[in-house]
């Protein structure tokens, strides 16, 4: 998934800080935001927190909703 600015979308990873608890967010994505890889292989997300109105970084990170794209019937 291409994100683009002012995108809003959910993302979940295991966060090792909470001993590999799944942590679900609300995002939003602006120019400050990137996706990347580490240098050791893993798959790295910086967005903007919806909830903590600040930025956060995800490892190994799924995105599994794109609010913008929602189609309602």
């Amino acid at each position: 998934m291409k994100l683009e600015n002012n995108d809003t979308f959910a993302i979940t990873w295991k966060a090792e800080k909470y001993d590999q608890q799944r942590i679900f967010r609300k995002g939003l994505w602006d120019d400050k935001c990137k996706q990347w890889i580490s240098k050791q292989g893993h798959k790295l997300l910086t967005y903007f927190d919806l909830d903590a109105q600040n930025y956060r970084t995800a490892k190994n990170y799924s995105i599994i909703y794109d609010v913008e794209n929602e189609r309602t019937s």
